[in-house]
């Protein structure tokens, strides 16, 4: 079935109401930003946009009660669970909708579920970019704020070194988010497209971050 404009509309919706009140760490500019990723990198990919886009406006309806949760839920799960019964109300096509609640469950870094459909990549893609950058810095220390950590311990990049997530806990700094996890996106990074974004982002937030402590230290 084609997937038109309306449904498109009518779907997003019913998204938005799921981020009534989310933390701006992952808020409807996130989902806006990963659709207009998305259909970027889809486009070059040769993906199907109706999918991606869909997927895009319900990647993370879930991310609110997961952090409300302290990552007791899997939001990725949850997602997908809360859209199969709004994507059968549309009568999307059985493919289709295998092929959008795989994109969802499939986007999250630390799920071992890993994409297997262009679109599904394209979205794991678009997702990850929003997360590195200028954008990403941002959304980084937005996250540890809703969280009411410190801006930094200085046992950051111990942990990190010896793979010690301390999601959730008062260890879950910005600086931690990104020893653990964003300074590796730019190699988990999928599709041809993304990587072009991928390098750009990943050397800004680099420098963002080196400077950093070169602050902390007195050195600049």
């Amino acid at each position: 079935m084609k997937i038109t404009k309306k449904i498109i509309l009518a779907i997003e919706k019913e998204a938005k109401k799921y981020f009534i009140g989310a933390s701006g760490c992952h808020d409807w500019t996130h989902v806006e930003r990963v659709r207009n990723l998305a259909l970027q990198i889809g486009k070059k990919e040769k993906a199907d946009l109706g999918v991606i886009e869909i997927a895009a406006l319900w990647h993370d309806i879930a991310r609110k009660k997961e952090m409300q949760s302290k990552g007791k839920i899997c939001h990725a799960q949850e997602s997908a669970k809360l859209a199969k019964p709004i994507l059968k109300k549309y009568k999307l096509d059985k493919e289709q909708i295998d092929n959008i609640l795989h994109c969802i469950e499939a986007h999250r870094f630390r799920k071992s579920l890993a994409p297997k459909t262009i679109e599904a990549k394209v979205i794991y893609d678009a997702d990850k970019l929003d997360s590195i950058g200028a954008v990403g810095i941002g959304r980084d220390f937005l996250f540890a704020g809703y969280h009411k950590t410190a801006l930094y311990t200085g046992k950051e990049k111990y942990y990190a070194q010896r793979g010690i997530d301390r999601s959730y806990t008062v260890d879950d700094t910005g600086i931690m988010e990104y020893e653990f996890k964003l300074k590796r996106i730019k190699d988990k990074i999928l599709t041809k497209t993304g990587k072009k974004f991928a390098q750009e982002r990943h050397d800004f937030m680099v420098k963002f971050f080196d400077r950093f402590w070169q602050e902390v230290e007195g050195e600049k």
